[in-house]
């Protein structure tokens, strides 16, 4: 048996029970889970913004050791130390083949209706494995495809947080936007996800690194990873002060939160040919858009799910650049709690003054 944080209802919090997990597939791995940190999109869940089928054990960004595996795994063996990640990819559709493995919807790596949930409770009723993973327990059975090796050198609860927030924001630097050195960049929301970005383009080497939140602490955090400057968000002209210190817009403005005003504000604040990423989950009825006038200038909007990531190839060099001291993930890191505090770490995620809280297991 395994403890989890159970989401019974929308808006109630996470309950604590037991779960039993199965014994891995031909394709699964069973690990150990040993840190998992604490994501706004699990928030959108548990809150009911985002529908899904209940009771569910929410947590998607992980990092643990393998237990055992199923008998065709070929990526990772028992004793590895493993980042899981929400994009799992199944290798041979359209996405996989041309590239954009973070597009995959990965029906494959899911359990067929035959073979049994991964997760029940004792008495044997289901209990729903959300985004593949659900790592708020100090289990996952998940697909190979799910997870891959890093170095043990790697502190674990570090490691978690690449799993999400730093590969959707530094992939966005890397992989959706390509910085080029000397390019300006705005960070509109400086949670995990925005910090990551800021650090990422510091590493790209961004001439300049705009950090945009209405949070003073956390615009000190970003100067600490790399922002050259800082704005306040709800500044009634922020979009003016990022068109002057960028001298006429930034290359590329990218939308860290999930609000239609920060989406608006990361186009506003686009030169001529820029480009705004908005990676935020936002309110399923908001759209985000470009003027005629915008088109004409030749700007561009696009969406980049988990920062278009190739996490078998880019997770590893994530970890390289931490050991490095080039990623500063440390900085990024508010708080480690136990999972019988998750409640009180999301709640504290609501007041949006702290980074990353991350659950650590014994």
């Amino acid at each position: 048996m395994a403890k989890a944080a159970i989401l019974e209802q929308p808006g109630q919090g996470l309950v604590m029970g037991d779960v039993e997990l199965a014994d891995p597939g031909p394709h699964e791995v069973l690990i150990d889970t040993k840190a998992c940190g604490l994501c706004h999109s699990d928030l959108h869940f548990i809150e009911g913004s985002y529908p899904h089928p209940l009771p569910a054990i929410p947590g998607h960004e992980a990092a643990g050791v393998v237990r055992a595996v199923g008998s065709e795994v070929k990526t990772v063996k028992p004793g590895d130390h493993v980042v899981s990640c929400l994009s799992a990819f199944c290798g041979h559709c359209e996405f996989c083949v041309t590239g954009r493995m973070a597009l995959c919807l990965g029906g494959d790596t899911r359990r067929s209706g035959d073979a049994g949930p991964r997760i029940r409770r004792a008495d044997g009723s289901p209990v729903n494995q959300m985004l593949n993973l659900s790592a708020f327990c100090e289990q996952m059975l998940i697909h190979e495809h799910a997870c891959v090796s890093i170095d043990k050198d790697m502190p674990l609860d570090r490691a978690a947080i690449l799993g999400c927030a730093v590969t959707t924001g530094a992939g966005t630097i890397f992989n959706a936007c390509s910085v080029v050195p000397g390019e300006s960049v705005a960070v509109i929301g400086c949670g995990g996800v925005g910090l990551a970005a800021i650090n990422a383009a510091k590493i790209a080497g961004a001439g300049q690194v705009i950090a945009v939140d209405p949070v003073p602490e956390k615009r000190e955090l970003a100067m600490v990873l790399g922002a050259t400057h800082a704005v306040d968000a709800m500044a009634p002209d922020a979009a003016q002060q990022i068109m002057a210190i960028s001298k006429g817009g930034v290359h590329h403005a990218i939308e860290a939160v999930g609000r239609q005003a920060s989406a608006d504000l990361s186009v506003a604040c686009l030169r001529r040919g820029g480009t705004a990423t908005i990676l935020g989950m936002m309110p399923l009825d908001c759209k985000v858009g470009l003027g005629a006038l915008d088109l004409l200038s030749g700007k561009k909007l696009q969406g980049a799910i988990m920062g278009m990531n190739h996490f078998p190839v880019d997770l590893p060099r994530l970890v390289d650049f931490y050991l490095r001291g080039l990623l500063d993930l440390d900085t990024i890191i508010a708080e480690r709690i136990p999972l019988e505090r998750i409640n009180d770490g999301f709640e504290k995620m609501k007041s949006g003054h702290s980074a990353r809280s991350v659950v650590v297991f014994d």
